[in-house]
């Protein structure tokens, strides 16, 4: 699977009729690669861009069709943050606009696994997105910030929960701090991101793992995984953090899945999951609208 290639100036169709200004989607094996195409901008986040990317998450998290979403960007850049070229600064006079509304959208709470395939500069808010995903692949050379402070501005995105909980306290008010710009050869050596590799492999290493976790592990399975990861975060009790994890263990090894997963392993084939769509997923494991 090759997904390396330029970026056309306008998104491809998702779902039959889906259209978009600013993203090209491509579907594969289970896979779907989400391109940010603002190539002329090195991919800035507009309002266009913002809610074009939280609607194409919403619609691909609820299509059964799609296990893991991997998102790139058009050029040599992933994203250098918000769009400033006219002078504006971010966020001010901002409103929620409704249920398309990014602020809306909690990454952690989609089922489907996302994957940040950082082809190239990322700062800003092209940084905090990734941030809130699930897997980060970098190219070795791309710069990295988080250069709020150097804009006068203070992080976002979740970014000040997060990051220390990522790298740790020390390494992570050091980087919100001083906003300085770091490698991605870096940020792995910091555990920001799994892995750095070549620029001209990020896209492929990072569709690779896709269709391993889509070839390989149960949807449901992986949904409820990737929700106890991030409740597990939140939980201060140990002892409750382990029992809702026995609890939802056992939920999973009654599920056809389990038997499935087994059987397949002693085969040596590859699994026939049946728990695919969202009714599969116990209660309260379905996204919040």
């Amino acid at each position: 699977m090759n997904y390396q290639g330029e970026a056309s100036d306008r998104g491809k169709a998702m779902s039959g009729s889906q259209e978009f200004e600013t993203l090209l989607v491509e579907h594969d094996r289970g896979v779907t690669v989400l391109t940010l195409n603002r190539p002329e901008r090195r991919n800035a986040f507009d309002s266009v861009m913002t809610n074009e990317l939280a609607r194409a998450m919403r619609v691909l998290d609820d299509d059964d069709a799609v296990r893991v979403i991997v998102v790139t960007g058009a050029g040599k850049a992933f994203s250098v943050g918000a769009d400033i070229s006219d002078g504006i600064v971010p966020g001010r006079g901002a409103r929620r606009e409704g249920p398309s509304d990014p602020v809306l959208l909690r990454p952690w709470e989609l089922r489907t696994p996302v994957i940040a395939a950082i082809n190239g500069a990322a700062v800003g808010m092209g940084l905090t997105y990734p941030l809130m995903w699930d897997i980060r692949i970098a190219a070795e050379d791309a710069k990295m910030g988080f250069v709020f402070t150097r804009r006068g501005l203070v992080p976002e995105g979740n970014a000040s929960w997060l990051l220390s909980r990522l790298v740790g306290a020390s390494v992570a008010i050091e980087l919100l701090l001083t906003g300085r710009i770091f490698s991605g050869a870096e940020a792995e050596r910091l555990g920001l991101v799994s892995k750095a590799v070549p620029a001209n492999q990020v896209l492929d290493n990072a569709v690779e793992l896709a269709a391993d976790i889509a070839a390989n592990t149960s949807p449901a399975a992986t949904a409820v995984t990737k929700r106890l990861f991030y409740r597990s975060l939140e939980q201060p009790d140990r002892i409750e953090a382990r029992r809702e994890e026995l609890e939802y263990f056992r939920w999973a090894s009654g599920q056809p899945d389990a038997k499935e997963g087994v059987q397949a392993f002693l085969e040596k084939r590859i699994p026939e999951w049946t728990c695919i769509s969202r009714d599969h997923l116990p209660e309260g494991f379905r996204r919040e609208e």
